[in-house]
């Protein structure tokens, strides 16, 4: 019998939805419709929504509150602070008890209807069925350019393969779940971490939607930090090519070191201050690059090296009655 085909006969919960969420009140309500519609459709109450609220700053929390109050497959998590989405996503993991996970965003840009596509394909013995985007709807050619550019430069940057136009749209079975909850690091990229984790992987080719509602609050400096989150997490490349840099520029300063002293030998006048500046000026600006890749590895090991909490629980809500939370809870992995 296939993976799937032992799930819809087997736990009680067998499929886990987690959701992120950061000032979505806008969307909440739409998000449990479409997701209750879909599961109930495949799993007829063996299923859970896992809201995550990242330290919203709207209604978030009390829309997430209500639902679970009505609703016995909502399962709300409230952090004690904005997090982040990758720490978010990390904390609805944790808490996720079915034997399938299916991850999605708030903002329904990721139809949460292709997921009897996605378990047809787990059915083929898959663990990872995740979303690759063929069309981004309601996006700006800005995001759209410079997110195929992080793909093919990610692509050429790290040694496992990661598919291009993904994001974290995926399902996943329970082993690869507890083997990304395993793992420590407090840097994450779930989406190359899935990749790390290996298993049988496919993809569902499908067109990303606009946003429901809202406005994005993912900035512009959010996705250079997961950009750069992604290519650090994953590659020591940018160290090796600071070596490179060095070695260049140290093979130009002597090639200028010699022909200096032959202008001197042949009683030449070595002109041109501002030139000079110029070179010096640029070796300076080259070393310091350098050093602000070596110091932001060093940072990122520093960091980990405190082994604090990756997230705090504050409150979990639970609409089947059970276990209404665990207050101030701290969770490393």
């Amino acid at each position: 019998m296939s993976i799937a085909g032992a799930i819809h006969q087997g736990p009680d919960i067998a499929l886990s939805v987690v959701v992120p969420c950061y000032n979505e009140q806008a969307v909440i309500d739409e998000l449990v419709a479409r997701l209750t519609a879909t599961c109930e459709g495949q799993f007829a109450g063996r299923y859970e929504i896992v809201l995550v609220n990242d330290g919203s700053a709207d209604r978030t929390w009390e829309l997430i509150c209500h639902h679970a109050g009505v609703s016995p497959a909502i399962v709300g998590v409230d952090l004690s602070r904005n997090h982040g989405h990758q720490l978010a996503l990390t904390a609805g993991l944790n808490e996720a008890r079915g034997e399938l996970v299916l991850v999605i965003d708030a903002d329904l840009q990721d139809p949460p209807e292709l997921l009897p596509r996605m378990l047809d394909k787990l059915g083929e013995g898959y663990d990872v069925v995740y979303g690759q985007r063929v069309e981004r709807h309601g996006e700006s050619r800005f995001k759209r350019a410079t997110a195929a550019g992080f793909y093919r430069l990610l692509d050429r940057l790290i040694d496992i393969p990661i598919p291009r136009d993904t994001g974290d749209f995926r399902l996943m079975t329970r082993r690869v779940v507890d083997h990304l909850n395993a793992m420590p690091e407090r840097y994450r990229f779930v989406r190359g971490m899935v990749s790390w984790v290996g298993f049988r992987q496919t993809g569902i080719p499908y067109e990303r939607d606009p946003r429901f509602a809202g406005e994005t609050h993912y900035s512009l400096s959010q996705m250079l930090a997961l950009a750069f989150d992604g290519i650090t997490s994953f590659s020591t490349l940018p160290l090796r090519l600071a070596s490179h840099l060095g070695l260049a520029f140290g093979a130009a300063g002597i090639g200028a070191l010699g022909w200096v002293l032959v202008s001197y030998l042949r009683r030449g006048t070595v002109t041109g201050w501002a030139s000079l500046i110029a070179v010096i000026l640029i070796l300076g600006s080259v070393q310091l690059m350098i050093l602000g890749v070596i110091g932001e590895y060093l940072g990122r090991m520093y960091l980990e090296a405190k082994q604090r909490p990756l997230f705090i629980v504050r409150e979990i809500r639970r609409g089947d009655g059970r276990a209404a939370a665990a207050s101030e809870q701290a969770v490393a992995r």
